[in-house]
């Protein structure tokens, strides 16, 4: 095995496997990507005449096949492998010979690393998106089925005016179509192509261009200059992080008011047998875990999201490797928000109100009065309030 870096000096195993770290085990996700980012370049480098069209086309087809076993189970990346660059490029290289060596001229691993972790992140924040969407389409369709349900609106924990399941669902209709509107956002930092800046000065004596594998991509715009992307690494990860973080937390409110009406003392909602489990004592339990562990994720997210802010806090200019930590949380915090927002949705759509047990208090109407006492008798609003709060405090 020859690492991307090697220069035939020996690697104590503790050290590989310490520099090394989970990226053999986290970096499945990113073969597909890296295939993507390499043909792209090796397309480029033909058309800047730096490789011959015939070694452009072993390494695209070489690099398709190896994509379609590793989907087909016949390859897996090894520790020895380091990470996913350096196991496609050595397996590139013994199936085709010396061309697979031509591959990496004109970038670096450090841009080959982050246009993949780009042009993945580019699609997972669709694929958070579409969860979204999913989970939309539930509320509204609990909003359907139950809207003209009355249900008492809240404050301090206490009955404060009248509301409805279709006002309460719109509410986190609301909520998850603004997360949807700040990944949109975030998608900007996301979408500047890396390719070609090699270490992040570039690649001097060599005339090549990214614009090409810019628009090859599919990226909106080049990261120019060459210095700014190290720089911007952990920008675009925490901009992903701090919003998905914001959309398990607004999951978490969900849960929170679905444990509540569930508990026997208010027996709002009933949910499917099928997504509550039972207690190992008491035989009469179904509890709601799926809630509980949805609300319990707005924590786990924040600490992704604190962790990658912290792994770049004060670091100088240029690639250091301590970027290499960002990996973990960004995909525990991705995999996080795809899991609650889909379960969520699965847990709503079984989920039915039980309007038999939903009682208003008969103050909660007292707000509608005093605005009627104002309409009706022209008094001020400060007066109606008073008289009004006598009422329902004899």
């Amino acid at each position: 095995m020859t690492r991307l870096w090697e220069k035939g000096l020996p690697l104590d195993q503790r050290v590989l496997a310490f520099t090394a770290g989970e990226d053999h085990l986290l970096d499945a996700r990113l073969v597909s990507y890296d295939v993507r980012a390499s043909q792209a370049h090796a397309k480029m480098l033909a058309a800047q005449k730096l490789i011959s069209e015939e070694n452009c086309r072993s390494i695209c087809d070489g690099l398709a096949k190896l994509e379609q076993d590793f989907v087909n189970g016949k390859w897996q990346i090894r520790l020895e492998d380091e990470d996913v660059h350096t196991a496609l490029e050595s397996r590139l290289s013994e199936m085709i010979g010396p061309a697979g060596g031509r591959l990496h001229l004109g970038r670096s691993r450090n841009d080959q690393v982050l246009t993949a972790i780009r042009l993945y992140m580019l699609d997972a924040t669709e694929a958070v998106s579409g969860s979204i969407n999913g989970l939309i389409d539930a509320l509204s369709a609990l909003s359907g089925r139950d809207g003209d349900t009355a249900l008492p609106g809240f404050t301090h924990m206490q009955h404060a005016m009248p509301s409805s399941v279709a006002l309460w669902c719109g509410g986190f209709i609301e909520a998850f179509e603004d997360n949807n509107t700040g990944l949109q956002s975030a998608q900007r930092r996301l979408s500047k192509n890396p390719l070609g800046s090699a270490a992040g000065y570039g690649t001097p004596g060599l005339e090549i261009d990214r614009e090409m594998t810019t628009q090859a991509l599919g990226f909106a715009e080049t990261q120019n200059p060459v210095t700014a992307v190290q720089l911007s690494r952990g920008k675009a990860e925490s901009g992903v992080l701090f919003e998905l973080t914001l959309l398990i937390q607004d999951l978490g409110k969900l849960a929170s008011d679905l444990l509540l009406f569930y508990t026997q003392e208010f027996a709002y909602i009933e949910l499917a047998a099928d997504v509550t489990t039972g207690s190992s004592i008491m035989p009469q339990k179904r509890n709601p875990d799926v809630l509980e562990l949805i609300r319990a994720s707005g924590a786990s997210a924040q600490a992704c999201l604190d962790e990658c802010l912290m792994i770049t806090a004060k670091l100088p200019s240029g690639y250091q490797r301590d970027l290499q930590r960002l990996k973990a949380p960004l995909f525990r915090g991705i995999d996080l928000a795809v899991e609650c927002t889909d379960i969520m949705a699965f847990v709503l759509e079984g989920l039915k109100f039980k309007p038999e047990n939903i009682r208003l208090d008969e103050s909660i109407n007292a707000a509608t009065e005093a605005n009627e006492l104002v309409s009706n008798e022209g008094i001020p609003f400060r007066d109606a309030y008073r008289r009004v709060a006598e009422r329902y405090n004899k």
